[in-house]
């Protein structure tokens, strides 16, 4: 099967259970696939009024809308549409649809393009797009082209219309970069609708939690250690009402001679990422916003990604690789709430 977002990262984060069943709450969990990965949700202690499948049916109603909106591997999504249009005029989209181009453009700004949602044609140049994979690195040409058609500023969005224009009839978006952390947000909002307090929601990788776990203590959420070979935790945090989204570069990748080419690709050289950082993960209210700028501070390295996350106030945790193993480098605001 086709996936429907390309999948950006495969670096999972662990659910740490308690041992002692006999004080655990009950739970209801149910999962599946969506965007090309999964998705699973866990619920402690659902009321019994509620219907489990009627809220399993509004989940995938929920993960279909938001497939039909953005996934570029879908011809008939509205981003498609929009992509495959070369109109330069004002083009009409739903207010979802703009909403989305909104915020991620916020993430662009913030970060001085290491997040641009119109980086496809450089990661389909790479070979992590809908297209098949490539062996080698194209050519210096062949990035050249390829940058002339990215560029978020040529982008511009009247949320009140609702409509997005593009300066560029070739420009072409894509979210796959947010949008597993978007996901997770609207399973939470709809899970919210439904008066459910505690909850685990997990969509690729990025997560929203609420409340608390079974043992009516916070969530505990592992974070993989960046290792190639295995998957064993780095670190084990204790989080509630937030979410959180990691981005590396040890999984998604390919080698040529003697060279590892990561699917991170930074959007002002046209090249995949090349330095010592491994991995970021930053916990926020909101899991999209976690997952672009997880993304956008995986772009800047091991020195900007810290410098700019301490500077706006953003819990990050970034695993830097180093002659010794990895060394890991916090923010304030992550240390903050990791303290709580």
């Amino acid at each position: 099967m086709t996936p429907a977002f390309r999948i950006g990262l495969a670096i999972t984060v662990f659910l740490v259970g308690a041992c002692d069943r006999a004080s655990r709450l009950p739970e209801y969990k149910f999962a599946g696939p969506t965007m090309g990965t999964s998705f699973s949700i866990k619920l402690v202690a659902p009321r019994e009024s509620l219907s489990k499948d009627a809220l399993q049916q509004q989940v995938i109603d929920t993960l279909e809308r938001i497939e039909n909106l953005a996934s570029t591997f879908r011809s008939h999504s509205e981003i498609s549409l929009f992509n495959t249009s070369r109109s330069t005029e004002w083009i009409e989209v739903s207010v979802a649809l703009c909403g989305v181009i909104e915020q991620t453009l916020a993430i662009s700004r913030r970060t001085g393009g290491a997040f641009d949602i119109t980086v496809g044609p450089l990661v389909t140049l790479w070979g992590f797009g809908p297209d098949n994979p490539v062996e080698q690195p194209p050519t210096p040409e062949h990035i050249s082209a390829a940058l002339a058609r990215v560029g978020y500023e040529r982008l511009q969005t009247d949320c009140v219309a609702p409509a997005v224009r593009k300066e560029q009839s070739d420009l072409v978006i894509d979210v796959s970069g947010w949008a597993k952390g978007y996901a997770a947000d609207q399973l939470a909002a709809l899970l919210d609708d439904n008066s459910v307090s505690d909850y685990m929601v997990e969509v690729g990788g990025e997560m929203r939690v609420r409340g608390h776990k079974a043992d009516n203590l916070d969530w505990a959420i592992a974070i993989e250690a960046p290792l190639d070979f295995m998957r064993t935790p780095q670190v084990v945090l204790r989080l509630t009402d937030r979410g959180i989204a990691t981005s590396g570069d040890y999984r998604n990748y390919f080698d040529y001679e003697g060279n590892r080419y990561s699917h991170t690709i930074d959007a002002r050289s046209g090249w995949p990422v090349a330095h010592a950082l491994a991995a970021v993960t930053v916990i926020d209210e909101s899991a999209a916003f976690a997952d672009g700028m997880a993304t956008a501070l995986m772009v800047l390295g091991p020195e900007a990604g810290p410098a700019l996350a301490e500077k706006q106030g953003i819990a990050g945790y970034f695993m830097v690789r180093g002659e010794m193993g990895v060394v890991a480098i916090t923010t304030s605001s992550f240390d903050a709430m990791n303290n709580q």
